[in-house]
């Protein structure tokens, strides 16, 4: 008998529109007074998300929800310029501590500083050990040495257009809301120049090239995203000409990266194309009235429906390409962070389970490290412990033998934490209006998703 397909728990957003609304065309959004308050766009908020249905491929419903609210008048954010640059320590090397390399024991004193830039500042003459300047990372620092450091100002950074395929949900002359695929890096950074969301929407919008200088020093650690709350601003270089030497883009389209997603993260990020939508946007960041709803598969369940996470996090001392949730006072470069998450679904006798998150804060890798806190690593995130190993041992423990050789193979195949932004709202930096979108997790997630509700029903059978 063929089995009827089930339904998922509704999400989070209550449908209010039909299904022929969820993808709008592109078109030019007409400039509207500004109407009402963020308090207007909170008292207008909806309950509950459309319907996920188990499928081949999970087919997710989405909604859009109307509401004439923005947020007040926001001047142009003035030019980035470097966070830490210029920034000096000197110390004196603990009496009896063991040799410790020049570059860790800087950095271990200057928590927020990326090690990459910390290495940029030695060999760039910046760092004396008793009044000698030392420009290798290596070398071996004892107790009693003095060490003077001052961080190296950021170089510019420069992005080319490059015709790469985009998914673009929504697009005005304002912002474009694009459904990021996982692995595709959002910005260029050093050790990732190419092939990024911003290479692609430079070629989109027909900007040549740009140049910018990132006030973010965590974008210059490979591998590490920043958070939603340290804005970037980039100001086009050139523009290509035609043959009448005339500029494209009169306008000066000046693509701005309002938020990031990791590189493994799939989903909806907005882009503001303009300094005013970058302004307003990032007012909304910075209010944490941007509307976020990510879901994820996580190895084990977590303890209650719904609960809310509130540890501050920070880097992890031990590992500078990892975050760390941390409620006590040991890490003091740890920042407030919150996150609310409910569980969907149950997966394989509770090995696993789909869970929504939605964001207070915007901290890096907040879900991320907050999964591993509550003890459930989101599956495939081999930096936070949800390794493979581990969700195949759990899978096999709790689950028939004939599901291991299944198991084994399918969860090989995962190369990424299984972490999609479902849904994106904020007001039109324009017109006020209210808009939200939604899209279905990428084929790696539903085969995953499938696999595992197929357990969980043929568990239920028996």
């Amino acid at each position: 008998m063929k089995k009827k397909k089930k339904n998922f728990l509704p999400f989070c957003l209550e449908s209010q529109f039909s299904n022929s609304q969820l993808s709008p065309k592109p078109e030019v959004a007409k400039p509207l007074p500004m109407l009402s308050s963020h308090a207007a766009a909170l008292a207008s908020l909806p309950s509950s998300l459309p319907f996920l249905r188990r499928s081949a491929r999970l087919r997710l419903s989405t909604s859009l929800l109307s509401s004439l609210a923005s947020t007040s008048s926001v001047d142009p954010s003035p030019p980035v310029r470097s966070k830490y640059g210029g920034i000096r320590l000197e110390e004196t090397v603990e009496v009896g501590s063991e040799k410790s390399r020049l570059d860790a024991w800087i950095a271990s004193r200057m928590h927020d500083v990326s090690r990459s830039r910390i290495v940029a500042s030695i060999r760039s003459g910046l760092v004396t050990v008793n009044g000698r300047a030392v420009d290798k990372v290596s070398y071996k620092v004892k107790g009693g040495d003095v060490v003077s450091c001052t961080v190296s100002e950021l170089q510019p950074l420069r992005a080319e257009a490059e015709d790469i395929p985009l998914d673009i949900v929504y697009e005005d002359e304002h912002v474009i809301v694009v459904n990021k695929p996982p692995h595709m890096v959002v910005h260029p950074a050093p050790g990732n120049p190419n092939g990024t969301l911003v290479n692609a929407i430079l070629h989109h919008c027909k900007v040549s090239t740009f140049t910018w200088r990132t006030n973010s020093a965590s974008l210059l650690e490979e591998g590490v995203d920043s958070s939603d709350e340290e804005i970037e601003v980039f100001h086009v270089d050139e523009f290509p000409t035609g043959g009448n030497g005339s500029q494209v883009g009169e306008a000066l389209v000046r693509p701005g990266i309002v938020h990031r997603l990791d590189k493994g993260t799939s989903g909806l990020l907005v882009v503001a194309k303009d300094e005013h939508a970058h302004a307003h946007l990032a007012e909304q960041f910075k209010l944490h009235t941007i509307k976020r709803v990510y879901v994820s598969l996580t190895i084990g369940v977590p303890k209650g429906h719904t609960a809310r996470v509130e540890v501050p996090i920070g880097r992890d001392p031990n590992n500078r390409l990892r975050m760390i949730a941390t409620p006590s006072s040991s890490n003091r470069y740890a920042r407030h962070a919150a996150s609310r998450y409910k569980v969907i679904e149950v997966l394989a006798g509770g090995a696993c389970a789909l869970v929504e998150w939605r964001l207070e804060t915007g901290r890096t890798h907040q879900i991320r490290a907050h999964a591993k806190y509550i003890g459930v690593p989101l599956l495939g995130d081999e930096v936070y412990g949800g390794t493979k190993n581990m969700v195949t041992s759990l899978l096999r423990a709790k689950n028939p033998s004939h599901f291991h050789d299944n198991t084994f193979e399918t969860i090989t195949k995962l190369d990424r934490p299984c972490l999609h932004a479902l849904s994106l709202g904020f007001n039109h930096p324009h017109t006020g209006e209210f808009l939200q979108f939604s899209r279905p997790p990428p084929d790696d997630f539903c085969q995953i998703l499938d696999f595992l509700q197929s357990i969980t029903e043929s568990a239920s059978d028996n």
